[in-house]
């Protein structure tokens, strides 16, 4: 067994283990009946004065971990938290008695203690819990960063996760806001009409999106699978089934890069409604995040994630339309929708305009790359971009005014993508000929395009309902609406580099 290097206060710890033992005590467990929550008891009694309390006589059972003691002898001061906050405790030992005193002497920040008290308050009006019953829950045996600085090791806080929610209200009240947030999403699309269902991890296709996927082996079927990219194509086949309106929210895996906005493993929900358009998914989307904005958060005016100093983010107004041809010839002059530029004509204006072109472009990836280049970073209120190429949308329905776009639109908001949305692909023979390009671009080294999906084409051939569909980013919904800075704040356990 590998020696373990302990520290001073480690070795104390550990000391106190025996003396626990000697007492009859489990050092590391016992359940406690926790009626009561530290929040609940301050918000509830907080405008009651010393005296009312005191004729009162209120009983509560908290349990937490002990975050603060100042020891005094016969009578002392401790403070504990739960999941909603801290709240004080007052302990003596002609209340107690000394068998229990003695137990709580023992105690250190970190442990974790149940008390059965009275609701008091101190002569400076803080809302305590007058200690009758002190029981000993679970010892700590490494002491908790200190007090004033936490994890300042930022790496650290989201490897040791667990630490940081000890320390940082912050870290916790987003990890508490978070699933509130995916429950009012539920809350909006069921009383929408839409049925939450599941489609498989394990996908034998790439398809869906345009990515890199991660690969794996199924040992039974002998066979490498992806890990999926994307839930579309199966929740299309719903729709073919006739269940008409439906969405997933779930995990996506795709083999790529980590920064501020992307983690390889992350959360999306992707919808689908028969019947329905792109314009009626903006409807949906508008009204999903107000509505998560208003349940969980209580405001309509936020930071932006991106740029915490800058203009401040409104989503109470209706969010902007746009094409994306619009914004490039606002920000550059070249108007990419009334000339129908050649690839050769499409690659010099790049050059001209100092935009990287790789080998499988076509002009509608030109035109993508000018919009990334000089648009993406400024459309700061939420914005839906619309008229994309055709080329970079291999499942979308074409403009029927213009078959070199197809009607889609992406949400942007602090210059980040959070939606993407399509007037879905119904026809068949489109959508096989749109698979045999993305095939051609493979080739061609895009390693991030879609493969052929035979089985797909096959159920569009049974007959797909007109429909509209989205996928909206959870973490990035998360971050804006907690007002984080980063996805790594708003996922618990994300990917990290091994130490």
């Amino acid at each position: 067994m590998a020696e373990i290097n302990l520290s001073e206060q480690e070795i104390v710890r550990r000391g106190k283990l025996e003396k626990y033992k000697e007492l009859g005590i489990d050092p590391f467990g016992q359940a406690f009946d926790q009626k009561n929550k530290s929040e609940e008891i301050k918000n509830a009694y907080k405008d009651f004065s010393h005296e009312e309390l005191e004729e009162k006589n209120i009983k509560v059972a908290v349990a937490g971990r002990i975050m603060f003691i100042r020891k005094m002898g016969k009578a002392s001061f401790f403070s504990i938290q739960d999941k909603e906050g801290k709240i004080q405790i007052y302990i003596r030992k002609d209340v107690v008695g000394d068998s229990q005193y003695d137990l709580f002497k023992l105690a250190d920040i970190g442990d974790i203690v149940g008390i059965n008290g009275v609701v008091m308050k101190t002569q400076t009006g803080e809302v305590t819990v007058r200690c009758e019953k002190y029981t000993h829950l679970v010892k700590a045996l490494r002491p908790l960063p200190e007090k004033f600085h936490g994890l300042t090791d930022i790496e650290e806080r989201y490897r040791r996760r667990y630490l940081d929610l000890i320390m940082n209200e912050d870290a916790k009240r987003v990890a508490i806001q978070r699933p509130k947030i995916i429950r009012a999403m539920q809350e909006y699309f069921d009383n929408e009409g839409f049925i939450e269902v599941e489609t498989p991890v394990l996908q034998n296709i790439q398809g869906g999106a345009s990515a890199r996927p991660f690969i794996t082996h199924h040992n039974a079927l002998d066979s490498n699978f992806y890990l999926r990219i994307a839930t579309e194509l199966h929740l299309k086949r719903l729709l073919v089934g006739g269940l008409e309106r439906v969405y997933e929210i779930g995990r996506i895996f795709r083999n790529e890069g980590m920064d501020k906005t992307h983690n390889p493993e992350f959360t999306t929900v992707e919808l689908y409604q028969a019947y329905g358009d792109l314009h009626s998914m903006m409807d949906l989307n508008e009204g999903v995040i107000r509505h998560c904005a208003k349940k969980v958060i209580g405001k309509e005016i936020f930071q932006n994630p991106f740029d915490v100093d800058g203009e401040k983010i409104d989503i109470s107004k209706p969010f902007r339309r746009v094409t994306m041809c619009e914004l490039i010839k606002e920000k550059t002059g070249v108007d990419f929708k009334a000339n129908n530029y050649t690839l050769e004509e499409a690659f010099a204006l790049a050059k001209e305009h100092h935009v990287e072109v790789e080998p499988h472009f076509t002009v509608g990836h030109v035109i993508n790359a000018f919009f990334e280049t000089f648009c993406e970073e400024s459309l700061i209120q939420p914005t839906f971009l619309m008229g994309h190429p055709i080329e970079i949308s291999p499942l979308t329905k074409k403009d029927p005014e213009d078959p070199r776009f197809v009607q889609r639109f992406e949400l942007f908001i602090g210059g980040h993508e959070f939606s993407n949305a399509y007037t879905e692909l119904n026809d068949p023979i489109d959508q096989r000929e749109r698979f045999e390009e993305q095939l051609r671009e493979k080739e061609k080294g895009n390693a991030e395009a879609n493969e052929m999906d035979t089985d797909f084409v096959e159920s569009l051939e049974y007959g797909m309902p007109p429909a509209g569909g989205i996928g909206i980013g959870v973490d990035r919904l998360v971050i804006f609406l907690t007002e984080s800075t980063t996805i790594r704040d708003v996922i618990l356990f994300p990917q990290m580099k091994t130490r």
